[in-house]
């Protein structure tokens, strides 16, 4: 499928992506993914000249072995990273409640923040559906705890971020 829209390639710009989020949704159409996680960029931009030159040979060749194996690769090296990351985070997350066990509002902030790294008191608050003092009872002790920095270093409308979840998003971006 990939091939063949490469091939008819119809927009002036974005086939590429197009192209990607197309093998995404087969994927969940066809049960092997439960969402659209799977993002080949990374790969093909690692291995261009590559992903060029397989498609060209199914072209011209008939080389559709070359192209599949190529693909197949990718999706391989991209599920294993995935599973790594993942690993990655299970793991600081588990470092972090086991610091909390006692405390399950601070618990629940901790696991918000591996949604967004980023709150505001104001969020707290939602999230814990409690009062101002309560979330901020919490905030400060994720702060305590080095898990939650403030970065506005303001009186009102604070924002706050759990900036080892960040620094790990950071580096797994970074393909660390």
């Amino acid at each position: 499928m990939h091939e063949q829209f490469e091939a008819i390639h119809p927009f002036l710009d974005g086939n590429g992506r197009l192209e990607r989020l197309l093998i995404a949704f087969f994927l969940i159409e066809r049960g092997r993914l439960s969402q659209p996680l799977l993002d080949l960029s990374a790969y093909i931009e690692a291995h261009r000249q590559d992903y060029y030159d397989l498609l060209q040979r199914v072209r011209t060749h008939g080389g559709w072995k070359g192209w599949l194996q190529f693909f197949i690769t990718g999706v391989t090296e991209i599920a294993r990273e995935a599973v790594g990351q993942a690993d990655h985070f299970m793991g600081l997350r588990e470092k972090f409640r086991a610091k909390l066990q006692d405390k399950p509002k601070a618990l629940a902030l901790l696991d918000e923040h591996f949604l967004n790294p980023y709150m505001s008191m104001a969020k707290a608050e939602r999230v814990l559906k409690v009062s101002n003092p309560t979330a901020k009872q919490a905030v400060m002790l994720l702060q305590r705890k080095g898990m939650l920095e403030e970065i506005t270093r303001g009186t009102w409308g604070k924002l706050y971020l759990a900036k080892p979840i960040m620094d790990t998003i950071e580096m797994i971006g970074k393909g660390k």
